[in-house]
């Protein structure tokens, strides 16, 4: 089955919510672990699918991270919807990420992971709130 063929933008809404607090879960587990890089992409992920979460109520999707941010920062913080501090939120969790992903002997402290961590539960608290009350869950 597609995408296309499960329900409305809300009810994709509503998964994507459903994938971030399941990467947010996953990455708490990774940080108790002390997997610090695993919880610092788990932690993108989050943050990334309830940014996906919202373009889903637009019914707007792109195939690269960049464009579902730059749209999520233009329709949704530059408006004012979200506070600019999201905005920053999503940078230093995506550059965190790609440094993780694509450096090479790169390693996280127990610090920046927490912080990562910390970013990921504020990013989906809001973001929960706003496509709960978008789609009267």
């Amino acid at each position: 089955m597609s995408s296309d063929d499960i329900g409305t933008g809300k009810d994709l809404a509503v998964y994507r919510l459903e994938k971030a607090e399941q990467c947010l879960s996953d990455a708490e587990t990774l940080f108790n672990k002390g997997s610090y890089e695993g919880a610092v992409n788990r932690s993108y992920y989050c943050i990334y699918h309830s940014i996906r979460s919202i373009l889903a109520l637009d019914e707007v999707e792109f195939k690269r991270h960049s464009g579902n941010i730059s749209y999520f920062r233009q329709n949704y913080i530059k408006t004012g919807i979200f506070d600019k501090s999201l905005s920053v939120i999503v940078g230093s969790a995506f550059d965190t990420r790609s440094d993780s992903d694509y450096e090479d002997y790169i390693s996280f402290s127990s610090e920046d992971a927490k912080k990562q961590l910390e970013n990921a539960k504020k990013f989906l608290s809001v973001i929960n709130d706003y496509v709960k009350d978008n789609t009267n869950e």
